[in-house]
């Protein structure tokens, strides 16, 4: 898997390091967003500059993007196999449920048509829809019939 996950970073431009190959493989691993924090906790004996730097680094190289919910911290996610920079091919909605507060990309939702004036240049697009996701409503439903 190592060689996979170098390979991966590789195909970035992204020197693949010890802690960024842990990184990469932590964050393929994950069901939802994950935020420095995460990071942080799962690595905590790794230097916070270090885990810190690895994000720019993904970020920038286009491997992951960052998703704000406007309320929680900032979380990163991995961006679409053909997004290069300064080109994200990856718009997309964002779920957070406000009952596990995790943040989900739902790449296969449709995402509405941006008509903008002819003058405007469009860069990013952040989309997050809010609700409960369909674990914590499993859930609820299986504790309501108990």
């Amino acid at each position: 898997m190592s060689k996979e996950l170098e390979n991966i970073l590789i195909a970035k431009q992204i020197t693949p390091t010890p802690m960024r190959v842990m990184v990469l493989e932590y964050i393929l691993k994950q069901p939802s967003a994950i935020s420095l924090s995460d990071l942080e906790n799962e690595f905590q004996h790794s230097d916070r500059t270090t885990l810190y730097r690895t994000v720019k680094t993904f970020e920038e190289k286009i491997l992951i993007h960052d998703i704000k919910d406007g309320k929680e911290e900032t979380k990163y996610a991995l961006c679409a196999e053909d997004c290069t920079a300064g080109v994200h091919y990856d718009m997309h909605l964002h779920f957070y449920c406000t009952r596990c507060k995790q943040l989900m990309c739902l790449p296969k939702e449709n995402m509405p048509d941006i008509k903008l004036p002819v003058s405007f240049q469009l860069q990013e697009v952040s989309f997050v829809a809010r609700g409960i996701c369909d674990n914590c409503s499993k859930n609820a439903i299986q504790l309501h019939r108990s």
